[in-house]
C-alpha cells in the first residue's frame, strides 16, 4: 500500500484520538493499529516514519514506538 495512503489512515485515527478526554490518547492510537492494521501494514508505516516522517501526526509518531 503506498505510503500516503497509510500516512493520511494513521493522521485519521490520530484526528480522532485526539479528541478524546486523557493524557494515553498516543496508547490508544497504538492499539488501534495494533488491533486493526495487518503486521504489514503496521511496518510500512514504522519503515516510513523512520525514513520521513514530515507527513505523520505528532500523535502519530508518538504511537509508532508502541506498536
Amino acid at each position: 500500500m503506498p505510503h500516503e495512503k497509510l500516512t493520511r489512515m494513521a493522521n485519521q485515527i490520530a484526528t480522532f484520538f485526539a479528541t478524546q478526554p486523557g493524557a494515553d490518547q498516543a496508547e490508544r492510537v497504538a492499539a488501534h493499529l495494533k488491533d486493526f492494521w495487518g503486521p504489514e501494514m503496521r511496518a510500512e508505516l514504522k519503515a516510513h516514519a523512520a525514513e520521513d516522517d514530515s507527513d505523520l501526526a505528532p500523535l502519530v509518531k508518538d504511537a509508532i514506538p508502541l506498536i
